[in-house]
């Protein structure tokens, strides 16, 4: 493979569509929910798309209060504004306030879909100098991975040129088009970053052109590998066909109701799924299956093959946003929370698992391994943390509890956790999965409440979504 060459250039004509982004922002405290932490400076970087459209990451963006567009070489900033933005695969578009700045940069087209070796260019402002960051590489791989700002799979290209931090959200080009967005580092190596490729671009900014929902959609399934021959024949599979087996269908998704455990999935959107769960993606790329999704919006019908009881069957059925049993990572929004006796309680989400790092409690972590969304228990509810006060004294050990019943009766979901408390009448009891059961009395801890909020400087009861 070849060297990876770097080089920096102060040139304003030579690439006149790159852009730096300077961000403000305040995000949110996990641990304290009904405030913001403090103000950070930051910036990355953006290419021109469009008339008016900078294109750069939604984390670059994330939870921003101000943000400013410079040129290269250019003193001026203007201020720009979010105009669309793509949480799962990390993708926004700004526009800015004056278009003066703009002038002599013409947008630049989207490319196609990168092969393996293909020569890219990563073009952006990484921290510690001011000048634009030229870096070639190599195109290494071409997969579905994990991408950190919205805990998604889709699919995402390894080239072998690093990306730094103040790189993110700028373009990779090759023969002259944008071919992907640089987005994240990987772990563990040097000199490797990752970029979202041309068809998700393309798929965000046609959306945003067309009016469509820029969420990735899903059909909310866990799946089984079919590599185990004993397995195969059980299902009622030759041993030269292929499918993975349906482990769990989400409820609320756009499967449940249609697909059931232990169905064989043997095709989505046209592709053969192979036993360990590959398709052969544009001809080109074997890859997992949930690879389709990004070629869809929410509201599209996607056909799926499948063998039930060793028949097989041919189904539609129509894309969703994702749902799912623990809360995604919250973007540009506030958390959700309720507090009660000086009792806060939240759902579960992996917001609230990274703040304990690398020891999260063992009962949260088999929730997310292992927790289904069923009609029943569409969220966890966390009992995090306790506004010590005379009403709860004792209970500080029930920190980090599942909620498992209000009065006897098992939570849905938060909106129904609220309620519950609401109107459990002159006592309150409950019970979580550490076996805990917490006792209070309501007229008190309602009379108590004022003062504890007063106490620790919150300034509500709870959060905007959960609002009578």
């Amino acid at each position: 493979m070849p060297a990876m060459q770097s080089s920096t250039t102060g040139s304003h004509l030579a690439i006149p569509q790159v852009m730096k982004v300077l961000t403000t922002c305040r995000h949110p405290d996990p641990w304290n929910p009904w405030r913001r932490l403090w103000t950070e400076n930051g910036s990355g970087s953006g290419v021109l798309v469009g008339p008016n459209e900078i294109l750069t990451g939604a984390h670059v963006v994330d939870d921003a209060t101000f943000l400013q567009v410079q040129r290269i070489a250019d003193p001026d900033k203007v201020e720009a504004k979010v105009k669309a933005v793509c949480h799962d695969c990390d993708l926004a578009l700004l526009t800015v306030s004056d278009e003066r700045i703009l002038r002599g940069a013409r947008p630049v087209e989207v490319g196609e879909l990168c092969n393996f070796r293909d020569k890219v260019t990563v073009v952006g402002f990484p921290i510690g100098g001011e000048e634009v960051s030229i870096t070639e590489g190599v195109v290494s791989r071409v997969e579905m991975q994990r991408y950190v700002h919205s805990a998604r799979e889709h699919l995402a290209i390894q080239i072998d040129a690093a990306i730094n931090p103040g790189n993110s959200g700028g373009p990779v080009f090759r023969n002259g088009k944008v071919v992907g967005i640089a987005f994240q580092k990987q772990p563990n190596a040097e000199a490797m970053g990752a970029m979202v490729p041309a068809p998700l671009i393309r798929r965000f900014l046609d959306g945003v052109a067309q009016g469509r929902p820029t969420d990735v959609p899903t059909l909310s399934l866990r799946t089984q590998g079919l590599e185990n021959p004993e397995l195969r024949t059980r299902l009622g599979l030759g041993p030269d066909e292929g499918g993975v087996r349906i482990a769990t269908v989400e409820y609320g998704g756009p499967a449940w109701g249609v697909l059931q455990p232990d169905d064989v999935l043997l095709a989505i959107d046209g592709l053969r799924v192979g036993a360990n769960g590959t398709v052969l993606y544009r001809e080109r790329f074997r890859t997992m299956y949930n690879v389709v999704y990004g070629d869809h919006f929410a509201g599209d019908e996607l056909e799926v093959e499948i063998l039930r009881e060793r028949a097989p069957r041919k189904l539609r059925l129509r894309l969703q946003p994702m749902a799912s049993l623990v809360g995604l990572p919250a973007h540009d929004r506030m958390p959700s929370y309720f507090i009660f006796g000086g009792l806060v309680f939240q759902p579960l989400s992996l917001d609230l698992l990274k703040v304990f790092a690398e020891s999260p409690p063992p009962a949260l972590m088999n929730e997310l391994i292992n927790g289904v969304r069923r009609e029943d228990r569409q969220q966890v509810i966390v009992l995090t943390s306790i506004l010590a006060d005379g009403i709860n004294t004792g209970y500080e050990e029930a920190r980090y509890s599942l909620v498992e019943t209000v009065n006897g009766r098992r939570p849905r979901d938060m909106r129904h956790f609220v309620s519950l408390v609401e109107g459990a009448g002159a006592k309150l009891e409950v019970r979580t999965a550490g076996h805990a059961m917490l006792a209070l009395d309501t007229a008190a801890a309602a009379a108590a409440l004022p003062l504890i909020l007063e106490r620790y400087g919150v300034p509500r009861d709870r959060s905007a979504d959960l609002a009578r």
